[in-house]
């Protein structure tokens, strides 16, 4: 099994203090229901780092880089795959579908980035998807009927189960030495989940030709790492890390409006359980904020919009998902749940994405508290229940009918603009340091503040 990258790094680990220099890892969360544009803001960060990292979720997430006049659509690549300079980490707490994973690789490197497959590493103790839990995701979705979570059917809860019923099957299960090995633990998975899932048809002895010729790929491309390891050497040295969450907080599987949620950690703790580095090793936190409100699938929008203000999100910004195509609900911001998102995670600063999406408006809404029987709640409800219950209380402000598009300086955007940032900071807590103006990469406006 391949265990190091193509030029030889240092793997030795202490974690003494004495011989750790100082960290530099950072993280950037969606603060939201996911689709805030984090993509863009690793993208810009990773102009500055040796590493980027995802540390959960599977191809189901969908990150969009634009530069110049190319888009770039990644899935399960982090976004920081752009740079040649930087090496990128798809870590243990992802789930992997190969053939996608292959046929992402190639469509970005066919549209010019060409080191793509060179600077990617694949933990060995990441969880594989099989098209069975793609065939089991979408029977459960139908059996649910119209009560179904609106999954994007790629496999990830159906895999994330097998983890945690322990017959899940690992990238060190295929790329060891004896192919046998891995040909028996899939023949076991099969018969569990055929015994589950009736519907289920899979031919064993296709599929074991396919994997090996897809084990006999990883290992010819050396790509998997002991990626423990691998990773707190390069903290211990020094390295300058940033850690990608996909999804968001709000589709957390514990932190999020459950059951109307993804299968995976997407806060603060997926990052160390999904990369094995210990808490003390995080640095900065930054959450990523759509400066209105969006979310795909089912479940509890308290703040959601289904009117014509709605629409005009959605047409003007273009919210329609990168992994699905399909219509994002839209509404106003929601700095109860900023709120209880920043507490999780520890934000230490946000970026604001799609500000130029609300130019033109008259007027804007930021809800600032809910109310349910007449009285304030102090905190998110646990309940989807409460929630679809709540009443928003807003502030009202001002719109802007100058463009913020393309805008470089804070100090040039529209007055109310700027009050709007600074109404956020206070409902919120946090300092905006990012401003998200435009589609492109050079479209964000960076503050410098403390």
């Amino acid at each position: 099994m391949a265990t190091t990258e193509n030029e030889a790094p240092n793997l030795s680990y202490s974690n003494s203090a004495s011989n750790r220099k100082e960290s530099q890892v950072k993280v950037v969360l969606g603060a939201q229901w996911g689709d805030e544009g984090k993509g863009k803001i690793v993208d810009l960060l990773s102009e500055e780092v040796d590493v980027v990292c995802r540390c959960q979720g599977g191809n189901n997430a969908g990150h969009t880089v634009v530069v110049g006049e190319k888009e770039y659509d990644f899935h399960l690549l982090p976004s920081g795959v752009g740079h040649e300079n930087c090496k990128s980490l798809i870590g243990n707490g992802t789930v992997i579908h190969l053939e996608d994973l292959f046929h992402e690789i190639e469509k970005n490197e066919s549209k010019g980035l060409r080191r793509i497959s060179k600077n990617l590493l694949i933990s060995d103790r990441a969880h594989i998807v099989f098209d069975l839990h793609k065939m089991a995701d979408a029977n459960q979705e139908e059996v649910r009927g119209n009560k179904s979570f609106g999954t994007t059917k790629k496999g990830i809860g159906p895999t994330y189960s097998s983890k945690a019923t322990r017959n899940g099957i690992r990238i060190a299960d295929l790329v060891h030495e004896n192919f046998e090995l891995f040909s028996e633990k899939y023949r076991n998975l099969v018969a569990y989940q055929t015994e589950r899932y009736k519907k289920l048809n899979v031919n064993v002895d296709e599929d074991l030709k396919k994997y090996f010729k897809l084990r006999e790929k990883l290992r010819d491309m050396d790509m998997v790492v002991d990626s423990v390891l691998w990773l707190n050497s390069k903290i211990t040295n020094g390295s300058r890390i940033l850690i990608e969450g996909a999804n968001a907080i709000m589709l957390d599987i514990d932190f999020g409006t459950y059951p109307n949620v993804t299968s995976s950690n997407c806060s603060i703790g997926g990052v160390c359980t999904g990369l094995g580095i210990p808490p003390q090793s995080i640095g900065e936190v930054y959450g990523v904020i759509k400066a209105y409100t969006t979310r795909v699938g089912t479940g509890p929008f308290p703040t959601e919009q289904n009117n014509e203000i709605g629409n005009r999100l959605q047409t003007e910004g273009k919210e329609f998902g990168v992994t699905t195509g399909r219509k994002r609900r839209c509404g106003w911001l929601d700095t109860v749940q900023l709120r209880y998102s920043t507490m999780v995670n520890g934000f230490t600063h946000v970026a604001i994405t799609k500000l130029d999406i609300l130019d033109g408006f008259d007027k804007l809404r930021v809800g600032k508290s809910y109310k349910r029987n007449g009285k304030t709640l102090k905190s998110f409800p646990a309940s989807c229940d409460e929630l679809s219950e709540v009443e928003v209380e807003y502030v009202d402000i001002e719109g802007w009918k100058e463009k913020t598009q393309d805008v470089k300086k804070f100090e040039d955007l529209p007055v109310n603009a700027q009050k709007y940032i600074y109404l956020i900071e206070d409902l919120v807590g946090v300092k905006v340091r990012w401003i998200g103006v435009g589609q492109s990469r050079s479209s964000i406006i960076i503050r410098d503040c403390q």
